[in-house]
């Protein structure tokens, strides 16, 4: 795994439900009423990925961006 993960948000899937933003709110805040990542690669962080976990549309993807790997949602 690399140093960094990459999150990317689904922007037509996300219903704007804001539990990213609760849950990690140092990594997604709601832009025009939909999730948006406050950067595209961050540092390994569990709130980044118990965001993606707990999005309802599964609008969240972290991954490795060395390899592809999915890191979440699970």
């Amino acid at each position: 795994m690399s140093g960094q993960w990459k999150v990317a948000v689904d922007r037509d899937r996300c219903i704007g439900s804001g539990l990213c933003a609760g849950t990690a709110p140092d990594y997604f805040a709601l832009v025009d009423k939909k999730s948006t990542p406050l950067r595209d690669l961050v540092d390994p962080d569990e709130t980044v990925s118990d965001a993606a976990d707990c999005c309802p549309v599964e609008a969240i993807l972290v991954t490795d961006p060395a390899t592809g790997d999915t890191i979440a949602p699970i």
